[in-house]
This record gives structure tokens, sequence and C-alpha cells, in this order.
């Protein structure tokens, strides 16, 4: 056969392939967490987000998640589509799957009631106690299955189904291999890694948890001697992606014994940088804001850092450092007490505020350190909405020391609403925040955690506060920055469609 011949069979299949693609196509997401439903970091927010902006795009997301018993679902208005069942072992585990109408948020979501499972005051962990609950791979299972069970009795079923992180990661599997599910073999799979610390492995005698499948598919299951769903899905999904192109090729020098996997499956690998709801998080319509942005960026800040520090003794005129997250080693929250010690004993002039919780030993050395320098540290151990959208528009510069950081979305906030972020240069903050040399730049990285480097930074970063030229040209530039979804959604849409191209 001729060069031009096999050409021309390219063409036509493309061509094919065009005609043959549809207008709009449904998908479904799965995911432990969905903003405002329910969250506990990043995912939430991408998972609320991101189906508005592909639903501009032609697709028709729904999103699928657990119902869990805390406040936001008490006044929701919820229709019943199915009632089921399934055998887990020796449990006969029943559950309902209901749908909030679309209007609520932008696209449809679903959420599965599982009696026993979900219908807790959290999702991981006790939100009065933060007692993790103990049985996270019999809930995990759980869900997957009863989605699982409800899709198979559609009679149109979705064209692609997208899974995020490990509480979903076993979905590929079972649709491949389980013939209880074969109907949807032929259903592309995409999966999402927002965390790849977190992989949900647990120990061979459970598998009776699972689905009857054939045992020699137990190799696609396997990792390190157990069960792990995060790696599974990788072997399985016919797409995987993480949230930034840093991050993917991270995970191919160090992912906790995954290396080897994600270097072997990287042709089918992709990392794309998430975006933020620049509807939610406007700082010209942010419901949060007493002051919203009317023109003059200066006034925008000075007056909400006004507001913010009402209350406390920090000195308004002086550079204000913030700290908003979760207080968890990933995070690098434990260096802040040497870090905000170290400044303030060195000399800098700047403030801190911190807003968080998480580890218990983190949460009292940073009261302490407030009760310590009250003129100069002022922490709220809570989860506070509001007040993270009014520290991000009245800080001055946001640290993130994070040891890991797959994408990160606080850098991508502070910079929409005039905040400089200084953050160790790795992940997703490698890939959307640019180091002021001098002329340029949308923030201050340091290239690792060394302590005398950190301080370093914040001198630096106290001189450009004082150097109003270059701190406002580096404002300015930050807030131009197009970090919405509009963006990655696009990237998205082609992932979609190259898979269902393979379909």
């Amino acid at each position: 056969m001729y060069i031009s011949e096999v050409r021309l069979i390219y063409v036509l299949i493309e061509i094919n392939y065009l005609i043959r693609m549809p207008e709009s196509f449904k998908v479904h997401y799965l995911s432990a967490e969905c903003y405002p439903a329910a969250k506990t970091g990043g995912l939430a927010d991408v998972v609320g987000a991101l189906p508005k902006y592909l639903n501009k795009l032609g697709a028709e997301v729904a999103v699928f998640m657990p119902k869990y018993h805390m406040r936001w679902f008490f006044d929701k208005n919820f229709v019943v589509e199915f009632q089921g069942a399934f055998q887990l072992g020796s449990e006969y585990v029943q559950f309902q799957v209901e749908r909030l109408d679309k209007e609520e948020l932008g696209f449809y979501l679903y959420v599965i009631d599982i009696p026993g499972k979900f219908d807790r005051n959290g999702v991981y962990a006790d939100s009065s106690t933060g007692i993790f609950f103990g049985d996270e791979i019999e809930r995990n299972i759980s869900f997957q299955r009863a989605y699982l069970t409800f899709i198979n009795t559609w009679s149109e079923l979705p064209a692609v189904i997208h899974n995020h992180d490990h509480h979903t990661g076993l979905v590929p599997f079972m649709m491949k291999f389980c013939p209880q599910f074969a109907r949807l073999k032929a259903i592309p799979s995409v999966f999402t890694i927002h965390n790849q610390a977190y992989q949900g492995a647990f120990e061979w005698d459970r598998k009776y948890l699972l689905p009857g499948y054939d045992i020699w598919n137990e190799g696609s299951l396997d990792w390190a001697g157990k069960i792990n769903p995060l790696a599974a899905s990788v072997k399985c999904a016919w797409k995987v992606t993480t949230v930034s192109p840093s991050y993917m090729e991270e995970l191919k020098r160090n992912s906790f014994g995954l290396e080897w996997l994600f270097n072997t499956e990287s042709a089918k690998s992709i990392g794309i940088l998430n975006g933020i709801d620049d509807e939610v998080w406007d700082p010209k319509t942010d419901s949060y804001l007493d002051f919203k942005l009317e023109g003059d960026v200066a006034s925008f800040k000075m007056e909400n850092k006004k507001i913010l520090l009402k209350n406390s003794k920090l000195d308004i005129n002086a550079p204000l450092l913030a700290f908003i997250g979760r207080f968890a080693m990933e995070k690098g929250a434990d260096l802040l007490y040497g870090l905000i010690e170290g400044a303030i004993k060195g000399g800098n002039p700047m403030n801190y505020l911190i807003l968080g919780t998480g580890d218990k030993g983190v949460e009292a050395g940073l009261k302490q350190l407030a009760d310590k320098y009250p003129n100069k540290v002022t922490s709220f151990i809570t989860y506070n909405e509001k007040l993270s959208h009014e520290i991000y528009a009245g800080a001055d510069f946001l640290v993130m020391p994070s040891r890991v950081e797959p994408c990160g979305l606080n850098q991508m906030y502070a910079m929409r609403y005039g905040t400089i972020p200084i953050v160790h240069n790795i992940g997703g903050l490698k890939d959307s925040v640019k180091d002021y040399d001098g002329t340029d730049g949308t923030g201050i990285k340091f290239p690792n955690l060394d302590m005398g480097v950190m301080l370093g930074k914040l001198w630096e970063a106290q001189l450009i506060y004082h150097d109003k030229e270059a701190f406002w040209k580096i404002v300015k530039s930050a807030m131009a920055q197009d970090n919405s979804w509009n963006n990655s959604a696009g990237k998205y849409m082609e992932v979609y469609k190259d898979v269902l191209k393979l379909a």
C-alpha cells in the first residue's frame, strides 16, 4: 500500500468520526466532594465548578456524590430517581439515588443515599470531633457499586464516566472486568488525580467487597501486594489526568512507590492546570465582601485591610502576610511557627494572619504564637468561607510553603484579589505563578523549604511592599491573569473527544 493511500485512510477515518461526533454528549462525574454541598479541599472546588464551564462548551455534565448528613443537604428539594440494593459481602446494602434540579448549581447533581454509610456529619471525619470514621473502604466501594448498579439500568448510557481520586478509583476496573457491569465496558473512563498521596489501598482479604470478577484480572487491582484503587484506575482508565502539568511530571519521579506505573502509563496521561470559578471569585461582585472592587485597586485593598484588621492589634500600615488552608504536613503548615517567629525575631516589619484547622499540634502552636505576639500575629483556628474571601481581598501577601501541591487554588484566588503569592516552586504553584525578576512577574517563589531561604523571601517581599512602583506592578499583573476554567475546560473537552474516538 502506498503512503498516500494510508494517509487517505486516516483522513477518511477522521472525517467519519467528525460526522458521527454528537454536538453534545453526556459526561458523569463521580466524586466524594462537590462545592457547595460538601468540601474539605480543592477537589470540591473543581467538581463544583468545572461542569458549569464544560456545559457551556457542549458537554452535558452530571455530578454524582454521596448524600451526607450535613447542613447543606437538609433544605434541598431532591427528586427520587431510583431505589436499589446489592450484596456487600454478608451485608445487604440498600440505596436511593436522588437528583437536584439543574438550575440550583448550573449542572445536575445526583446524590446517592446509603443508610449507615454516608448519613453522617462529615465527609471523611466527624465535623464536631475531627475523628475519622474508620470504615472508608466499605463506604467508598458502596458508593461506587451503587452508582454502577444505577446506571446499568439506563437505556441511554453516558458517553464518558469521569472519576475523581481514589474514592472512585475502582469504577474503571469494575466496568472493565466485572460481568455484572459488562454492558458498561465500552464506555470510556477518565480518571483525575487531585492528590496522589491518598491511594485508598487495602488488604486482599477484603476483596469480597467487590462484585464478582475473573481471578486472572487481579493484576489490575494489585500494587505492592494490596488492592490499590488509585493504581487500579491508572491501569484501567482510558485516560489519566492530573491537576497540573508539573505535578504529572513530579509523579514520575516521586509518587510513593508508583513511579514505574506513571512512567509506563505516560502515553495516556496528561496534566491540565485547574482553574477557578471566576463567577464565585470575582472581587467586583463577591457577596462575602463589604467593600467590592469598583475601579481603584489601591482603595479596594486598603478598605478591605481595614475591615480585616478592625478587631486586631495589627498595624494597618505594615505589610500583611496571610496563610489560608489545612494545617497539614503537605501544606507545610508545621513550618509556619518557625517561619513567622524567625521573621519577627529577625526584625522583619511584616504582620501575619492565619486561617485554618487541622493538625492539633499546629493549631496549638499557632494560637500560642498569636498570644505571644498579639501586635504581630492574629490566628483564626476555624473554617470560615467569608473570612477567607476577606483575607484574599485585604492581605498584601499569601504564603504557601507546600511540600506537595498538585495544583493549588489559593494562589489563584489571591492573584484574582490582588494579593501577591509567595510559594514553593512545585506542582501547580510552579505552573501558575511567575517569579518576579525585577521587571515582571505575578508572585515570589522559593526553590526549596530551607528556613533561611524562606526568611530571605519574606524580606524580599517587605522590600517590594515599600517599593510602590514594583508592588503595584506585580499586583496588577497578577490580577490580569486569566485563571478561570475557560482555558482548562477546553482541554478537558479535547480529552473527552480523544476517548470518544477510541470508543
